[in-house]
């Protein structure tokens, strides 16, 4: 009985390994069509960053600057900040512990078609343009740049109570904000 493998069987185990996996990066093919979506992406990416550095397209704002137009201090409810990044924002809505809503507001200039939606709208909120998206989603457009929704992660928070939630956020001082840009 072997308790360990003799010198010739290492070297067999060795060689099949190497074997193994020379063949699997000699298999390895790139798929044009991903290499060719790869090379878009990045163009893309890189003509829309040569854009916002020339002046053609604004520079989206940092997400700390959107805190100010948030709902702060409504009864019984608990509003805090969940995330924050370039051109984003985002409160939690709670109540009694529960998870009711999520409210953000995002810059446009990241991505400029997310306000073609609003072209079409025909209910206004606070005066701007608002849609529904979804059965758990109501967004407005403040300035033709700056997107306001609230979206619903509570089966009894409804439509009713998202657009009185985008009503609490400051809008007026959301376009005012936009129109010193």
């Amino acid at each position: 009985m072997k308790f360990f493998p003799s010198f010739l069987d290492v070297r067999r185990a060795l060689l099949v390994a190497v074997l193994l996996s020379a063949s699997l990066v000699a298999c390895k093919k790139e798929d044009p069509r991903w290499s060719e979506a790869d090379k878009k992406s990045k163009e893309a990416i890189e003509a829309k960053k040569e854009a916002q550095e020339s002046g053609a397209l604004p520079k989206p704002e940092e997400g700390g600057s959107f805190n100010k137009f948030f709902p702060k201090d409504v009864a019984g409810f608990d509003i805090t900040a969940s995330q924050e990044k370039t051109g984003f924002a985002e409160y939690k809505l709670k109540k009694d512990g529960k998870d009711l809503a999520m409210i953000a507001i995002s810059d446009v200039a990241n991505n400029p078609q997310a306000a073609d939606k609003f072209k079409t709208a025909t209910k206004k909120i606070g005066g701007f343009p608002a849609v529904d998206q979804g059965s758990t989603a109501t967004a407005l457009l403040v300035g033709g740049r700056y997107q306001v929704k609230v979206l619903s992660r509570a089966p009894e928070f409804t439509k009713a109570d998202r657009e009185a939630w985008l009503s609490k956020v400051n809008l007026a001082g959301l376009a005012a904000f936009q129109a010193t840009k």
